[in-house]
């Protein structure tokens, strides 16, 4: 088993979180919900592991730029709520928006418009009508080509913080909280307003990264997979 996969197994096994957000690919491709009746797949061996993490606690999944193609089927199979991106939380006093965050690259303008148009019903239809080894072909074409574009840190585009800012007044959240840049950091964007990032998680090259954020009455806090603190007994605990 992959190391990153491990840990992420570990991790929602042993986390205390009264409930977990996963903000967006958190795989690196789905090919199709089908695939999770395989044998021995990956896709089958995600779905026990889902189910496993919401047969415990909520479990709520937002779409990335990887794994657009998950399904309500598969979303229901493995417990999951969908949520639209962005997501409005209220917890602890608070609002918080919650996203994968592509949307906000707005200066990706070429990725924008690859994203709106793999996303639309017919051509969503089209790739789930692909056979599956196809699929899978297709799946390592675009891993491989993501390898090459993450080898260059100077083409990764970031969120436009003016963007972000007018997210955030027009849900009445203080807080963004988001993945797909890799630039994990907390930004303050002026007026009591910031953006939280997530790191993306790779324990099989180099000395391994990923981290997770916790929110609680005290505010949000980054840790290391499988490190979580035991929770406040007078406050719970969400981990997106």
């Amino acid at each position: 088993m992959p190391a990153t996969l491990a840990r992420l197994r570990a991790h929602l096994s042993a986390t205390p979180a009264d409930a977990i957000f996963l903000l967006g690919d958190i795989f690196e491709a789905w090919i199709g919900d089908d695939a999770r009746w395989q044998a021995g797949t990956f896709e089958q061996f995600a779905l026990e592991l889902l189910r496993g993490v919401s047969a415990r606690k909520p479990l709520f999944f937002m779409h990335g730029n990887r794994d657009f193609a998950l399904g309500e089927p598969m979303a229901e199979d493995a417990g999951m709520r969908l949520l639209p991106d962005p997501a409005r939380l209220e917890a602890f006093g608070r609002g918080w928006l919650l996203s994968h965050g592509d949307q906000l690259c707005l200066g990706d303008v070429g990725y924008l418009r690859a994203r709106a148009a793999v996303r639309r019903p017919g051509v969503l239809a089209a790739l789930r009508a692909m056979p599956l080894f196809a699929r899978r072909a297709l799946a390592r074409h675009l891993r491989a080509k993501s390898r090459m574009h993450q080898s260059d840190p100077s083409t990764w585009a970031d969120v436009d913080d003016d963007a972000a800012r007018a997210w955030l007044r027009d849900a009445g959240c203080d807080t963004l909280i988001h993945g797909h840049t890799h630039r994990p950091a907390l930004h303050d964007l002026g007026d009591g307003l910031a953006r939280a990032v997530l790191s993306d998680w790779d324990y099989d090259h180099g000395p391994g990264r990923g981290d997770v954020l916790v929110m609680d009455a005290r505010g949000l806090h980054r840790i290391a997979p499988m490190h979580a603190a035991a929770p406040d007994p007078h406050a719970g605990g969400g981990s997106p």
